[in-house]
């Protein structure tokens, strides 16, 4: 049985998504992971990964990164 990504289960892969990405904010910015984590969760990246027909949730971290970085 394959899995389907929909809404109703989108959160499930975010996590593990926000935390790659929230490292590397807070290695590049030199802040605290939870602030990182804050400032990935106040992004439009963020907000555009959460809606799963935008489908950025196929991105790996270093593109989220890229494009939560191209977006400031």
């Amino acid at each position: 049985m394959r899995a389907e990504i929909t809404q109703k289960n989108l959160y499930l892969i975010l996590a593990g998504k926000t935390a790659a990405v929230a490292a590397f904010i807070a290695e590049d910015e030199h802040i605290s992971p939870l602030e990182a984590l804050t400032r990935f969760y106040s992004s439009d990246t963020y907000q555009r990964l959460e809606i799963e027909n935008t489908k950025l949730w196929h991105y790996g971290p270093v593109a989220l990164y890229q494009d939560y970085q191209n977006a400031r």
